[in-house]
């Protein structure tokens, strides 16, 4: 199989880009030949123009999960930029309490949220506040990625990876699953509810507005406009007094969006 040349890498950078906002510089370029060179040789195909062919007049949308999943990059980990959680925990919670105490509704978006350790973190910190007061307490996770939605799905982890997570957690909300895998219980994986979900989509419709929206080291694949747009779009989906949680490698100009600044990564919809 030949390498990809420079035209075939344009055109799946094109691709990618037009459908779900991901920019690749020309260094990806050997990324994308080793991450899609073992698609090529099970389907049979000689080169990449073969290969975008068959991308783009795919209907079954299967091509489009397969290259997704091949070319996005999913790295995350238990208590990742720890302060937002700290901030969700000691401020946000408590000002939801307060402001819905009556709907007792908590409505909470993982936007990106990859293998699940995020998502599954929130709703431990949910699960300690509100537990017991009677509050809906389900929150919604999504991801472009089907694969790393499965494994968010089973939230099957090694001891590394819940190693500094509290101990408090470790007892309570984890179980033994096989030698040094824990699974996250049903009390917390039933509260959450994964989606397949693209962020270049022309709206995100929801029918009520989000209290908190995490949205972390997602948008540093994105160029400027992309994001500027994504961030509009949030705030349209953003509750009154809702937070927007970024990457602390991320950052949104104070002059494109009507979010007010409250901390580094952390804006607010007054």
């Amino acid at each position: 199989m030949k390498d990809i040349s420079d035209k075939e890498f344009q055109l799946i950078r094109d691709y990618i880009k037009a459908h779900f906002g991901i920019s690749l510089g020309d260094e990806k370029k050997a990324l994308v030949f080793s991450r899609l060179r073992t698609v090529l040789l099970d389907k049979g195909f000689d080169n990449f123009t073969q290969y975008y062919e068959y991308l783009i007049r795919d209907k079954t949308d299967g091509a489009v999960i397969q290259f997704i999943d091949k070319i996005t990059t999913n790295h995350t980990f238990f208590m990742r930029e720890v302060d937002h959680f700290d901030f969700f925990k000691e401020t946000v919670l408590p000002y939801i309490e307060r402001t819905y105490e009556r709907e007792k509704d908590l409505r909470v978006w993982c936007a990106g949220c990859s293998s699940g350790e995020e998502p599954n973190t929130l709703q431990m910190l949910i699960q300690d506040h509100f537990a017991g007061k009677g509050w809906d307490t389900r929150i919604l996770a999504t991801d472009i990625s089907t694969q790393m939605l499965d494994k968010a799905i089973q939230s099957v982890y090694n001891g590394e990876s819940i190693k500094d997570i509290p101990e408090k957690w470790r007892k309570e909300y984890f179980q033994k699953k096989d030698g040094n895998n824990f699974e996250v219980s049903d009390k917390i994986k039933g509260q959450i509810t994964y989606r397949r979900h693209n962020l270049m989509d022309e709206r995100y419709q929801f029918k009520r507005g989000m209290h908190a929206i995490f949205c972390r080291n997602v948008m540093i694949y994105f160029d400027n406009r992309t994001r500027n747009q994504i961030i509009e779009k949030f705030y349209g989906v953003t509750e009154p007094g809702g937070y927007l949680f970024i990457g602390h490698s991320e950052s949104i100009s104070h002059t494109q969006t009507q979010y007010r600044y409250v901390m580094p990564s952390v804006y607010r919809k007054i």
